[in-house]
């Protein structure tokens, strides 16, 4: 089986970065600013609806997905698998990943475009489903393969929680069908998941078990909410347990790790993390400081950063573990 590369990046983010002072203001809610930022490592984000900007999750990803088209330096018809990993689509239907298409490429294409819905595992998860899919097919060559985030369009007015954690963002990758002694190419994935813990956080108002209706609307049950709170300890957990997981599937040892990232909800419990697995800081990325928490853009957008800053060279070999309420959590190990 051919194997496959990450050959471009890209990110997006809409307006201007906003403060934890002016959210203060923007979204006129109190909350401590100080532990927002020494625990969580949030500074700024990029909320496009408290910056009046008319954007949605579709254009947060067309314009990721036209910048790592750039950064690969293919053309947009070149792509022909377009999957866009999100739980929060521009619609219930049609999928994001065809409107993406459309705009990019604008006519009808013998391409392939779906969604990959596993909440904030939405892009670990797209990126296995894609590099696999792309390696059995002869007739792809490339893929974009985008996690996008929009959550704060779910926020309620009010909503400490909401606003202070949640924020825009896309980012996406290229991938190339190479030839098998290419030095670069995707290992393998994991998952893990527990569909019994569906019932903890989400946005549960406007499919099919609770359509919109005005009685709904009129009793505040929609948007994000928090039905049971989320167990402290829970990514400290689960994340060590799926990188051991995933090295014994592919016969590493976590000394070949060249470097790891992960959500980015939280610093500290990044921190926690890479102490419980011994592995040093300078091994990860964090970028929750700069814009937030973008739920399944973070990991791409992370990523991005890293090789951008040069953190990550061509060789290296990374893993991606992300994790998501319901719950799901998936990784990949590739070498760049």
């Amino acid at each position: 089986m051919a194997k496959v590369k990450i050959i471009g990046t890209g990110s997006y983010v809409p307006g201007e970065p906003i403060s934890n002072d002016q959210l203060l203001k923007l979204a006129n809610i109190e909350f401590d600013t100080s532990k927002l930022e020494n625990k969580l490592g949030i500074k700024y984000r990029h909320i496009a609806k408290l910056r009046e900007i008319e954007e949605s999750t579709a254009d947060f990803a067309v314009n990721s997905v036209l910048n790592a088209i750039s950064d690969a330096g293919i053309h947009n018809d070149d792509v022909g698998l377009f999957v866009v990993g999100t739980d929060t689509p521009e619609y219930i239907s049609p999928a994001t990943a065809l409107i993406v298409q459309g705009r990019i490429q604008k006519k009808e294409t013998f391409s392939a475009s779906f969604d990959v819905g596993a909440t904030c595992a939405s892009f670990t998860s797209a990126f296995n489903v894609a590099a696999k899919m792309l390696a059995g097919d002869s007739t792809i060559k490339y893929a974009a393969v985008t996690g996008v985030y929009n959550m704060p369009a779910y926020v309620k007015d009010g909503d400490v929680f909401g606003y202070s954690i949640f924020a825009d963002g896309a980012g996406t990758i290229i991938l190339e069908r190479t030839d098998d002694n290419d030095s670069s190419g995707y290992i393998d994935g994991q998952f893990m998941t527990d569909g019994t813990q569906w019932d903890y956080v989400g946005v549960y108002a406007g499919g099919t078990k609770k359509p919109i209706t005005k009685d709904l609307l009129d009793n505040g049950d929609y948007g994000l909410q928090n039905l049971q709170r989320l167990p402290g300890d829970r990514n400290v957990r689960l994340w060590p347990m799926m990188m051991n997981k995933l090295l014994d599937k592919v016969g590493m040892k976590k000394s070949e790790i060249d470097h790891i990232i992960f959500t980015q909800i939280n610093r500290s419990v990044i921190e926690e993390v890479m102490k419980v697995i011994e592995l040093p800081m300078t091994k990860t990325t964090c970028v929750m400081d700069k814009y937030g928490y973008t739920g399944s853009g973070c990991i791409p957008m992370a990523f991005e950063n890293a090789v951008k800053n040069e953190k990550i060279k061509r060789g290296d070999k990374v893993m991606f573990i992300a994790s998501g309420a319901g719950f799901a959590v998936s990784a990949n190990i590739f070498t760049y």
